[in-house]
C-alpha cells in the first residue's frame, strides 16, 4: 500500500464497540485494518455494480 493520508470519520458508539470485539478478538490488528477492508469491499461491490450497469447488451439479445 502506497502513503496513507489520515482523515476523520465519526461514527456510532455500537461500531467502534463492535470493530474493539474484533481487535480484541485478534480477528483484526486494529480499528484502521476494519476500517479499510469495509471501504475496499464497498468500492468493489459499488464499482462492479456500476460496470454491470454500463455493460451494453448486445443487439441480438431482445429484452
Amino acid at each position: 500500500m502506497g502513503r496513507m493520508k489520515i482523515i476523520s470519520v465519526q461514527l456510532p458508539q455500537g461500531l467502534i464497540n463492535a470493530m474493539d470485539q474484533l481487535v480484541k478478538k485478534g480477528v483484526y490488528p486494529n480499528r484502521s485494518e476494519i476500517i479499510r477492508e469495509a471501504i475496499r469491499e464497498l468500492l468493489k461491490k459499488e464499482l462492479y455494480q456500476l460496470d454491470a450497469e454500463n455493460r451494453s447488451t448486445p443487439d441480438y439479445i431482445i429484452k
